[in-house]
This record gives structure tokens, C-alpha cells and sequence, in this order.
């Protein structure tokens, strides 16, 4: 069935492509195009482009042979619809990294399998706004509404990647899929997909997700609208862990007649548990602008028609999402010793857990833009929001339903400034007022000032967030075989978080700093369900970012120290670091780029938190059954090419496996995967 649907959508996408025109390199280069220090190509105004992206001119005849294409990308904020323009992913360096499921940098803990559960060792790139506890581990392959990429370009764009890794046993695989086409300039639509398939090296690990995505959108001079939906399912096997960790701390302990013994023979504790989880969702944005015409300057020697522009100064927004979602926990172990309670049906061991929600958000404002004359120097927007869940959990008879619904009503504002190049500030803030939302209130802000300074710029940076908000509905209520909380009159959870940032450009330097102070933070605790610490626990975290150049050698450094005021609630790595060494080059009158070199993962051990499959959720690991992780570097050595409109990597993953201190663990009792040859292909097409 898996081949099936691979086949389906690769010759569905080839029959796009066949109606595409090809096109001839170019030899010369017309456009004053010149390099940077760094090698990245550049116009003759000091942008990044990708080459690809120029019109392929013929050495003998000056006519072109295609569209010239012409392409940007955007991002739009969930809340409030406010569109950011993107760079294209023309991503040259570090290519290989972006299918592994421990991130760019090596920062996240997961269980081991491509696309498994995850969780950030940095406690300030932790995130708890995704639509209920059971998707967020899953971020690395989910995707919010303000992470998907909307496309504007005059000549059909296609992306087509394939990652592949190990074998047909206990390899891995995945496919993206993604197209745009404008109908005009201002109306656009197309596709994203995403196939995951991950085998696993060790016993009931495999992961099997699909998301598919269209989308449309219209960006016009008086209106402007997107509309998306997403279907993401993600099936993973569940093993609970190994037994013993010794099969990977000391497998000479533990050899059968002498032999080493096989990841997949490794006994788990789960053999025949799947978590299954279905999300969809809906989303609407849209804006009316309302403004004046103002007319074009124009030479008073010119006798055409006086020319108008389109200046405005109001506009009324709407969004709306509609999200959909069930999360089921299936197991036939005979494991009633492997959990502390059961509540439904004790004397049945096969478990069969379920829950769903359906939930709805609307949002309207109305927004003073910035910048319509010289006096209106800030943007203003005041909204209203209206969120309606509904959510159905297991009773404790195994017979009927429980359901709760909860309404939450906000207002708020949001004050910015975007334009001009010194200085950039933003300021948002709502207030509950109605329902779950009352005595519920979140403000946040940024502001950047930009400092020309030595033919470059240094940008300072500051953030700051206070907050007071309600644990999510599955922190409060989850009813299942052998978890069962109801915490109505969990106390709301106070934020204050400061952040410094330092960047200078021209020596790449990152310098940042920060601390966090949280009163009644939500947990999960040693027996894997939801508490409360009623005191404060303070974050402290500073992370330097030092990119170095010799010529063709590069040296790309990051490390992180962090420090929780209660280690035992909150533990933390004290340091993290990733260091990445290579050579980058360019070949063939330098059209062909090439990246060799290798990188490393690192962090101190702690107790890191375990992991229960049932919830699918981290949590802090029992009092007789703590082990600590860490301090054992994962070690990777890689290629990569670009050549025009094509990415190609291969790469040794955890190329140190068996050498030195074998800790090779991510999350307490899941070891990662041995050392795994992978490569990948990425192709952009433009007409």
C-alpha cells in the first residue's frame, strides 16, 4: 500500500513537470552578479539570489527562451494574518541536516527513528502553542498554519526532495512534494506533501506519516486572503524502550555465545503497541484595505495621463481556524505490571485508549497601517477573539463518553514598526475576558535597533513576554486505561521572560542571553501524569554563535549554557554545543558548489526526561529508575553539492558508534541508531 501511494504521487507530479518548458544554461553572466566573502552569489545592489532563479539567456542570440521567473515566499501569522516575507529555500550549506530529527543544530531529544517524539534540550526554544500535547513531540514533521510557505511567482514553481537511508528492513525514506502556480499576479495556488517512513533499527520502533496540504491566495491592492488545509497522519510504533542498556552501555555483557546482539533483536518493553493520531485543520485569513489614490510625480515635460497610486490606511481583518483532531493508543501486550494504575476494564489487558476534539477560532480587528503619510510612523490594530472546543474522553464504565466544551473569549491590540532600516518594534497583547479565558492575559514584545558600523550593520535586539495562562485542556482532563487525571482547579501558570541579543554581522558573531521566571509551571512527573510546582523556578541561558573563515575553511560553532533553579522539576543540559568543520568551494567557473566536512552534537549529561508511550509525552523519570544521558558526542561527516537548481547530499550519520564511552541515548532507555549511510536530492523546477 506504501508503494502504492509513492508511485501515485510521483507519476502525479511528473505529469505536472512534463508540462514544463526546459531551458538551456547560461554561459555568460549579464546581470553584474559578483560573490560575497562568504560565496554566496549576490546582485549588483548587495542581495542574495540563487542562480537558478535567472533567466537562461543563449551564448548566440539575446532572445529569452523562458519567462525570466520571478519568486517570493511568505509566511502569515496565525492570529492576526500579518504576512512576512520569506527567502526562497535555495538552503546551500548544511543540506544534509535538514532530515534529521535531532534539528539543524542538534538540539532536540527524541527516541531514536526518523520523525519520532521530541523535545528541545533548549529550554528557551521550547514551544507549548501547538493545538493539543499529543501533536506537539511531533514537530518535527507537523506544521502550524504560520509555518507553511505561500508562493508568488509569474512562472509555475515545483520542489521535488527525496531522502533515503539504510535498507529495505530497517532504512528510512521520505518524499516532499511541493508546487505553486500564480493564475495572475495576484492569484495563486498549489500543494504541499510529505510522505515519512521511518523502519527503525530497533524492535515495534517504525514511524508511518503523511501530510498533504493545498492552499490558495490572493494578494491584491485592496484585498488580500489565504486559504489552506492541512490532513496530517502520523502512525508510530511504540516499544517503551529496551530492556536493559546494557545491549548498548556494555553489549560485550550481554553477547549470545559470544555474538554481539542485533539492534532488532534487542527485547523492548512493548512489542505490539501503535499510537495513531489524525489532525486537520482549516485556515482562513483575509483583509480589506480602504485608503486614497495618490498621484505619481510626473516630468513637466510629460503630456500622458497623470498616473495614480493606491495608498492605504485602514484595513479589517477576519481569520479563522477550524481544527479537527483524534488521538488513539492501541496495545496487545500482556503489560499490566509495566503501569502503576488501570481504571478501565482491570481485568483486560489489551488497551484500546482513545480521545477527540473539534475546535473553532475567529478573529476580527481592524489595523491602522503604518506609513499611509510622514506622520504615521507605527502600526495600530485593536481585535476581538472567539474560540469554541469541544472534547470527548473515555469513561471509567468503557461504555459511553465524557464530553466538555469550553468557550474563550479575548481582546487585544498589537503596535509596530517595520519599515525604515534603524530601528523595528512590535508589541502585542491580549486579555481574556469570557469563559476559560477569564483572568487569562499574554503580552509580548520585540524591539531591534540596527547599527551601521564598519561597512556592515550590528543589530541589538531585545524580547520580553509576560503571561498568565491556563494549562492546556489535556493537562486539566485526560481519561484512558491506565491514566486517568480530572485537575479542574489547576492554578494558571505565571510567565516573565527577558531576552538580550547581540549580532555582528561582518564576523558573524551571535552573542545572546536570558532568563525566565515561572510561577505553578505544569509538568509531568515521575508517574507520567500532570503537577503543578506551586514556587517560582527561574531559567537562566546564554548561547554564543561564532562562525569562523580561513579561505575555503570554515568553522561554525554554537554553544549554549543553561541553568534551572530546581534541576529535580526542570533538568537541563548545563552546556550544549554543535561545531560543524568544512571546506567550501565552487568548481566548473564556479556553478558547482561543494561542502565537505563534518559537525558534532554534544551536551552534558543530566537526567534527562523518559518518555511514556501511552500519552506519548516526556516526563520526569521515576525515583528507582534514573539514568543519566549525555556526555557522548554524535559524530557526522557529510557532502554536499549544489549545482543550479539541484541539491545533493550523502552523509555518515553517527560515524563514532562503538568508539570510546558508548552512551548513545537521546531519551533515557531509547537508544538512537547506529552509525547509517544517508543521502538526499532536491530539485527546484521554475517554468
Amino acid at each position: 500500500m506504501r508503494r502504492i501511494l509513492l508511485l501515485n504521487i510521483l507519476l502525479f507530479i511528473l505529469g505536472i513537470l512534463t508540462t514544463q518548458a526546459q531551458v538551456r544554461p547560461s554561459t555568460n553572466n549579464p546581470y553584474g552578479d559578483t560573490t560575497d566573502e562568504y560565496g554566496n552569489i549576490i546582485d549588483k545592489y548587495g542581495n542574495q539570489v540563487d542562480p537558478s532563479m535567472r533567466p537562461q539567456i543563449d551564448s548566440t542570440s539575446v532572445d529569452y527562451e523562458s519567462l525570466p521567473p520571478k519568486l517570493y515566499m511568505w509566511h502569515v501569522s496565525e492570529q492576526l494574518g500579518n504576512i512576512k516575507i520569506i527567502p526562497a529555500d535555495t538552503l546551500r550549506l548544511n543540506f544534509q541536516n535538514t532530515n534529521i530529527t535531532e534539528g539543524m543544530n542538534g538540539e532536540y531529544n527524541h527516541l531514536g527513528n526518523l520523525g519520532s517524539p521530541r523535545l528541545s534540550r533548549l529550554f528557551f526554544n521550547r514551544t507549548y502553542d501547538e493545538p493539543s500535547i499529543f501533536i506537539q513531540p511531533y514537530s518535527f514533521f507537523f506544521k502550524r498554519p504560520d509555518q507553511h510557505f505561500f508562493t508568488n511567482s509569474n512562472v509555475p514553481f515545483t520542489n521535488l526532495t527525496y531522502h533515503k537511508a539504510g535498507n529495505k528492513i530497517n532504512g528510512e525514506e521520505r518524499f516532499m512534494a511541493y508546487f505553486s502556480v500564480n493564475v495572475n499576479k495576484q492569484l495563486a495556488f498549489g500543494f504541499d506533501i510529505d510522505y515519512l517512513y521511518g523502519r527503525g533499527y530497533y524492535y515495534n520502533s517504525n514511524t508511518s506519516f503523511f501530510k498533504a496540504v493545498p492552499f490558495i491566495s490572493y494578494i491584491g491592492e485592496r484585498y488580500e486572503g489565504t486559504l489552506m488545509y492541512s490532513y496530517n497522519y502520523l502512525k508510530a510504533n511504540q516499544n517503551g524502550g529496551i530492556t536493559d542498556d546494557r545491549y548498548i552501555t556494555d553489549p560485550d555483557a550481554l553477547a549470545d555465545g559470544g555474538r554481539v546482539t542485533e539492534t532488532t533483536n534487542m527485547p523492548t518493553n512493548l512489542s505490539h503497541a501503535t499510537s495513531r493520531l489524525a489532525d486537520s485543520y482549516v485556515f482562513l485569513t483575509q483583509r480589506y484595505k480602504v485608503g486614497f489614490d495618490r498621484s505619481i510625480p510626473q516630468a513637466e515635460n510629460d503630456s500622458t495621463p497623470p498616473k495614480y497610486e493606491f495608498i492605504p490606511v485602514t484595513s479589517f481583518i477576519h481569520t479563522m481556524k477550524l481544527e479537527w483532531s483524534n488521538y488513539k493508543f492501541y496495545s496487545s501486550d500482556n503489560k499490566n505490571d509495566y503501569y502503576e494504575n488501570t481504571y478501565i476494564e482491570p481485568g483486560n489487558s489489551l488497551i484500546n485508549d482513545s480521545t477527540s476534539f473539534i475546535s473553532v477560532r475567529n478573529t476580527v480587528g481592524i489595523s491602522l497601517l503604518e506609513g499611509f503619510n510622514k506622520y504615521a510612523k507605527m502600526g495600530l490594530t485593536a481585535f476581538a477573539s472567539y474560540k469554541f472546543s469541544k472534547y470527548n474522553l473515555m469513561n471509567s464504565d468503557s461504555t459511553t463518553t465524557n464530553h466538555y466544551t469550553e468557550n474563550e473569549f479575548y481582546v487585544g491590540g498589537e503596535l509596530s514598526k517595520k519599515e525604515g532600516e534603524l530601528l523595528h518594534y512590535n508589541v502585542f497583547g491580549e486579555v481574556g475576558l469570557l469563559g476559560n479565558a477569564i483572568g487569562q492575559f499574554d503580552v509580548k514584545g520585540n524591539i531591534d535597533l540596527n547599527i551601521p558600523m564598519w561597512k556592515d550593520v550590528t543589530r541589538l535586539t531585545a524580547r520580553g513576554r509576560i503571561s498568565n495562562q491556563l494549562p492546556s485542556f489535556y493537562m486539566r482532563h485526560y481519561h484512558s486505561k491506565h491514566f486517568y487525571w480530572d485537575n479542574p482547579d489547576m492554578d494558571k501558570v505565571f510567565t516573565t521572560r527577558l531576552e538580550g541579543e547581540l549580532s555582528i554581522g561582518r564576523s558573524k558573531t551571535l552573542l545572546k542571553a536570558g532568563v525566565e521566571n515561572i510561577k505553578n509551571y505544569t509538568y509531568f512527573n515521575q508517574s507520567a501524569v500532570p503537577a503543578q510546582h506551586s514556587g517560582n523556578i527561574q531559567v537562566l541561558s546564554a548561547t554564543i554563535k561564532q562562525d569562523l573563515k580561513l579561505g575555503i575553511l570554515h568553522f561554525d560553532n554554537e554553544v549554549t549554557w543553561q541553568k534551572s533553579s530546581n534541576s529535580e522539576i526542570l533538568p537541563l543540559p548545563d552546556i550544549n554545543i554543535y561545531s560543524n568543520l568544512y571546506i567550501d568551494f565552487k568548481l566548473a567557473k564556479k556553478i558547482l558548489s561543494i561542502q565537505l566536512g563534518g559537525d558534532v552534537r554534544y551536551f552534558t549529561s543530566y537526567y534527562a526526561p523518559g518518555y511514556m508511550p501511552n500519552t506519548g509525552q516526556f516526563h520526569l523519570q521515576p525515583d528507582n529508575d534514573r539514568v543519566k544521558i549525555g556526555n557522548y558526542p554524535i559524530c557526522n561527516v557529510y557532502a554536499n553539492i549544489h549545482l543550479k537548481r539541484t541539491r545533493i547530499y550523502v552523509m555518515m550519520h553517527h560515524i563514532n558508534q562503538g568508539m570510546g564511552r558508548q552512551n548513545s541515548f537521546l531519551t533515557p532507555h531509547n537508544p538512537i541508531n547506529p552509525r547509517l549511510f544517508k543521502f538526499g536530492i532536491s530539485w527546484n523546477f521554475y517554468d
